[in-house]
């Protein structure tokens, strides 16, 4: 993943980091030269429109300003860069205290539920942005993970992370095993893993908590999230979670994780000596083991759909405007995000050169769908993806899903280190986020 340092810099339209920010300004400026389509007339008077965003939504936005500019001479982009979690403990600050705000803010889904719940962002069904006539030409799931407890779309995506099962090919291959013995069922999938560990010795998955993860998105019902449902009621003590924490237990037990968290040495390691046999994440991942994690491993891996039939969105960005912001560039800061996220060429060139999948899904029936990934022997795995995308539903979001997912985790690290009963242990977990809820 590329950055742009450092923190708060301020982006000019010149120059560049990155070999793959280069490779977006050349398709971006392909684009031609009538991209915002909005009938803006350029002014002698030019005025600065802020935005926030965080890695690699950044490189993004950094390298679509010199198109803009020629668009837009009179408004110039500001662009503020932060990691992850700084970009959004600086938002939450400067709504909380209405300074320091961006006119735009990019959101990662994993942190939207905390920004919807309260009213620091426009409402954008309301005029001029309208934004629910442009309902269809979204990703379903992405747009409705921008509603609010009172309805209001406070964000609009931009990109989406359709969840994928990368594996190592030639790794099955020596275990005499296809892509469908992973695949078929959650409990094929274990037992997968461990004729894997026994023809190669290398674990089924990076960690336990992985499978855990994907295994809570399975049977969400209509209008709940992954840890609350309606009335802020906690959904941890139930079947979709006890059956996550069983899975991940028969893996620890098993001895077919890697004991890697994620985005660690130990992890970045299995994957480039081949320790590591799969990966359930974003589509994205291929993207970074190709282009940073472990490029020598081109050519092995593959990607098919999530275990046990499971359809499951990993990560996700939004645009939004803060509530409080400078009301006089708030027409320009709509038409910045309606031009990031509806114009298909600005789509497919981020799509093209940071793996961001379009929201839009006009960008979906492009020719780059049905070329062959060499980084996946050849697969033109992008068609999986989609059709992914097309199957994933809407998880309500809820302000407390961060502290949720923290405690949770904490609770299975004591099932699968200390031996505890998994009952207990949401047990726990429940009461806990029973009092957090009714802050």
């Amino acid at each position: 993943m590329s950055t742009i340092a450092p923190i708060e810099a301020v982006h000019a339209a010149s120059g560049t980091r990155h070999d793959r920010r280069s490779a977006l300004r050349t398709l971006l400026a392909a684009a031609g030269s009538n991209v915002l389509g909005h009938g803006a007339k350029a002014s002698t008077a030019r005025r600065t429109l802020t935005v926030a965003a965080y890695p690699a939504v950044d490189a993004i936005i950094a390298a679509a300003i010199p198109l803009w500019n020629k668009q837009r001479p009179d408004v110039e982009i500001r662009l503020l860069s932060r990691e992850l979690r700084d970009h959004h403990t600086a938002m939450t600050t400067a709504l909380s205290t209405a300074a320091g705000l961006p006119d735009v803010m990019a959101l990662e889904v994993g942190f939207l539920g905390r920004f919807a719940q309260g009213t620091g962002l426009v409402d954008l069904r309301q005029a001029p942005y309208s934004i629910e006539r442009h309902r269809d030409k979204l990703v379903r799931y992405a747009y409705e993970q921008a509603r609010s407890p009172r309805g209001a779309i406070v964000a609009m995506p931009t990109d989406i992370g359709p969840g994928t099962l990368l594996y190592r090919h030639d790794l099955l291959t020596q275990a005499q095993l296809d892509d469908a013995a992973l695949t078929r069922s959650w409990d094929a999938y274990v037992e997968a893993g461990k004729r894997i560990k026994a023809a190669t010795g290398a674990s089924l998955i990076a960690h336990a908590r992985d499978i855990k993860d994907i295994a809570i998105r399975t049977g969400i019902a209509a209008g709940d999230g992954l840890f609350f449902g309606t009335g802020s009621r906690v959904l941890v003590n139930t079947p979709r979670f006890h059956r996550a924490f069983e899975l991940a237990r028969a893996v620890r037990r098993n001895k077919l994780d890697a004991r890697a968290n994620a985005w660690t040495s130990d992890w970045i390691e299995g994957f480039k000596r081949g320790r590591i046999a799969t990966q359930m994440m974003g589509a994205w991942l291929a993207g970074h083991l190709n282009s940073w994690l472990a490029p020598d491993t081109r050519g092995r891996w593959r990607a098919a759909q999530l275990p046990g039939g499971t359809f499951a969105g990993w990560g996700g960005t939004h645009y939004a405007l803060p509530r409080q912001a400078n009301a006089a560039n708030r027409e320009v800061a709509w038409q910045f995000i309606e031009w990031m996220t509806l114009d298909r060429r600005m789509q497919l060139g981020a799509f093209k050169a940071q793996d961001a999948f379009p929201a839009l899904l006009e960008a979906h029936d492009d020719p780059f769908f049905d070329e062959p990934i060499a980084f996946l022997g050849g697969q033109p795995a992008r068609r999986l993806w989609r059709d992914a995308a097309k199957n994933i539903t809407a998880v309500e979001v809820h302000k407390q899903d961060s502290f949720a997912d923290e405690v949770i985790n904490t609770e299975l690290d004591k099932v699968l280190d200390r031996g505890k009963d998994i009952a207990s242990a949401l047990g726990d977990a429940e009461r806990i986020l029973r009092l957090r809820a009714r802050r």
